[in-house]
């Protein structure tokens, strides 16, 4: 009996081990979960405001002012001001070396990642992203990015003219010219037979405005994918006296670095792999020409322009499709042809248009595949915590009734055991042998 009692103490003492360390190791883990760092800020000791950046919409440009730009200890700016994706182009990127007070960046409308949307109430609007880089060499958490856009009354408001304008201020009372020549040709209004916008003379007739918009769809393209269905459109207002020839139209990276010619001056096409012709409508009012998608390799950006011949649609000339069957009319010829002309009006649009980086999927490399959400399991931090807890409990538990089995059992064959081979050794008497005296 006392063999038994001192292995059933054994056995308790065992019991309130394996007790005690399961109770420890749910304690550390409950410890663990709660006991959370929190989380540290990084503070950015030099920023003392969060920069200011005011816009002013000029004729040709937009100049930003950024005050209060990150600084170092000294109070002098050294750093970089550039328009998203073109940190490494020097022609529209400028420097900031020890520099106080506030920065002034002028942005080019027609360059430099800086794209146009016509409205339909005429105005336009040019709007670019730029980037406040406050170190020469490397991009740190205190820079920025501000979106800019500006609008104009109209086309001929917003581009840049060489010649005599008149100056009238708008709703913002800021001073755009309001008369239209172009930056890079020689007017030809000379040569016209009609008047220019404002003029008193009964016998002569304003010239209409000219538009140009890219469609993606039956939306105003902004961004698209390299083979996107792109449809570009030409038109004047409509009226019963003039109509419209386009010709010499190109395309530009707005760096100064590549252009491509599309369409030469007598409105056919250079390439019809890129741009094919231009389809005129009956009325002679507007063109249109769709084509895929294209950029240059290393930017976005993607400009076109193109000049527009206003011809009077009293004419027969006026109502002739270009003929394109591979002989061209020399330019003293067409000189000649253009002589008398209303006018030439140049127009322009762009777009971003962005590598197509579509994986193609030939079904044996499952590496590249990605799972879809759909089948992704996720669990938050502190749901996944509790689960662990649960299930080390669970463990913990399994293994305390794995021991209590095997000691219950131990128990019951050492009872058995013991039972079996136990001899009485109470008196005998051999009867045989005994002897009464």
């Amino acid at each position: 009996m006392k063999c038994e009692r001192n292995e059933k103490q054994n056995n308790m003492a065992l019991l309130n081990k394996l007790l005690q360390i399961f109770i420890n190791l749910i304690t550390i883990t409950t410890l663990t979960h709660s006991a959370q760092l929190p989380p540290v800020k990084r503070q950015a000791t030099l920023l003392v405001k969060e920069p200011t950046v005011q816009i002013q919409c000029l004729q040709g440009s937009i100049l930003i002012t950024i005050k209060n730009a990150p600084a170092s200890y000294d109070g002098f700016f050294s750093g970089r001001i550039y328009p998203k994706g073109l940190a490494k182009n020097s022609t529209c990127l400028t420097e900031y070396r020890d520099y106080q007070g506030p920065l002034k960046y002028k942005l080019p409308l027609r360059s430099c990642n800086t794209m146009p949307i016509e409205m339909d109430d005429g105005s336009i609007e040019f709007f670019n992203t730029i980037v406040l880089q406050p170190h020469l060499k490397l991009m740190t958490d205190l820079g920025r990015g501000y979106h800019i856009r500006c609008r104009y009354k109209n086309r001929e408001a917003a581009i840049k003219s060489t010649g005599s304008f008149d100056v009238s201020k708008d709703d913002v009372g800021v001073q755009r010219p309001q008369a239209y020549t172009s930056d890079e040709k020689k007017d030809r209004r000379e040569h016209g037979r009609s008047l220019i916008h404002g003029s008193d003379s009964p016998n002569e007739i304003p010239m209409p405005a000219c538009h140009m918009k890219i469609y993606s769809g039956n939306k105003l393209a902004e961004s698209v994918q390299i083979g996107d269905q792109l449809k570009l459109i030409v038109n004047i207002d409509k009226q019963d006296e003039y109509g419209l020839h386009v010709t010499d139209c190109s395309v530009r990276d707005g760096l100064g670095w590549g252009e491509q010619r599309l369409i030469d001056a007598t409105g056919c096409p250079l390439d019809q792999e890129i741009v094919g012709p231009f389809d005129y409508d009956s009325d002679r009012t507007k063109a249109t020409v769709s084509f895929p998608a294209h950029k240059f390799p290393y930017t976005t950006s993607v400009y076109y322009q193109c000049n527009v011949r206003l011809c009077s649609l009293h004419e027969d000339n006026c109502h002739k499709t270009p003929s394109c069957n591979g002989t061209r009319r020399t330019k003293r010829a067409t000189d000649e042809d253009e002589d008398g002309l209303p006018a030439t009006i140049e127009v322009f649009s762009g777009l971003y248009v962005n590598e197509n980086a579509e994986v193609i999927d030939d079904g044996y490399d499952s590496v590249l595949k990605e799972k879809n959400p759909d089948d992704a399991i996720c669990v938050s931090q502190r749901s996944f915590a509790i689960a662990v807890s649960i299930t080390g409990l669970c463990l913990m538990l399994a293994v305390v009734l794995a021991v209590l089995c095997i000691l219950a059992r131990r128990r019951d064959k050492n009872v058995s055991s013991n039972s079996g081979s136990s001899i009485y050794s109470g008196p005998y008497t051999n009867t045989a042998y005994s002897h009464t005296s």
